[in-house]
């Protein structure tokens, strides 16, 4: 059986400083460390993260007085940021860059008196993050039918912004709709889907058509970006399944399967796809992977003051 590996699949920038942050945390102010909701969206890292002294927690409640506080990758609600802030605590942000520039959107937009329209998934921490930058004049829309729900007309002053993580083409079919609706409507100054998510797709669209019978997707449930490579991939004609370890592997997926496609979501370690191949090549005479060509990211960003490794010092 061929094994066939999409480029760029794993960690992207936000994800390996989000937890690099935690890492530091525990290395410079020692356990615990507690993190508001899971440092990203993948079972793996938040058990290893847990074993070395993280304490997750949904609620500041949970955290006691002069404790140090990580904010997750997809970042924190504005009363979550002013609560931590009133308690004293000692407060790491690790909300990806990218996820912070939307932040900045929506407070923009705002100011400018426009009602914002986010397309994004109810639920998601991030989208209750960046909701919750602001006190009302922001609305969730899932899906174009939401779009045509609407209560706005032309008249009404209009912006939109996007989920970093969900899919390119499902959200472009909500823009389509918004901007046909309302041809006023405020874009983002760039595309709010963020490099990692659309590098990820079209390397899935590029393994979905490269003769595979089934595409692994590595990650977790939880994790937004891991499902919608799922999701992609099954557009393209591949089926596909989510796991995330080799432990869940069914070998009845593999019946007369002549060629695998392999990905990993934006939150899921380079070492779960090792430990995939591993399985496939003892289990399942899977030969040695090959790597499709794709974009080489070298997006790379700073941990805050306070962890760098002159400030361990």
């Amino acid at each position: 059986m061929k094994v066939l590996l999409a480029q760029p699949r794993g960690f992207c920038a936000g994800v390996t400083r989000a937890i690099a942050i935690v890492e530091r945390a525990l290395a410079i102010y020692g356990a615990p460390i507690y993190v508001r909701h899971e440092i990203v969206h993948n079972r793996t890292v938040v058990n290893s993260l847990r074993e070395r002294g993280a304490v997750f927690v949904d609620n500041l409640a949970e955290v006691p007085e002069g404790a140090t506080v990580v904010f997750s990758a997809h970042g924190v609600p504005r009363a979550v940021s002013e609560e931590a802030e009133r308690r004293g605590f000692r407060v790491f942000d690790a909300t990806c860059p990218l996820v912070t520039k939307v932040h900045r959107e929506v407070a923009r937009m705002r100011a400018e008196g426009r009602t914002v329209l986010m397309i994004g998934h109810a639920g998601h921490p991030e989208v209750e993050g960046t909701m919750g930058q602001v006190d009302g004049g922001i609305e969730l829309v899932e899906n174009t039918a939401d779009v045509a729900a609407l209560p706005y007309t032309n008249d009404d002053s209009l912006a939109y912004v996007t989920q970093t993580t969900i899919s390119a083409d499902d959200s472009q079919a909500v823009i389509d709709a918004l901007r046909h609706r309302f041809p006023f409507i405020q874009e983002p100054k760039r595309q709010d889907i963020c490099y990692a998510t659309t590098n990820r797709q079209e390397a899935v669209k590029l393994l979905a058509r490269s003769g595979v019978d089934i595409v692994l997707v590595i990650g977790s449930a939880t994790s937004s970006n891991s499902n919608r490579l799922r999701e992609v991939a099954e557009r393209e004609g591949a089926r596909a399944y989510l796991i995330d370890t080799a432990e869940h592997i069914d070998p009845k997926w593999f019946e007369g399967v002549a060629c695998v496609g392999i990905t990993a979501g934006a939150s899921a370690p380079e070492s779960l796809v090792q430990g995939v191949l591993r399985y496939l090549e003892a289990n399942l005479n899977a030969e040695h992977a090959v790597a499709l060509e794709g974009v080489e990211e070298n997006v790379v960003f700073p941990l805050p003051k306070g962890l760098r490794e002159e400030d361990a010092d």
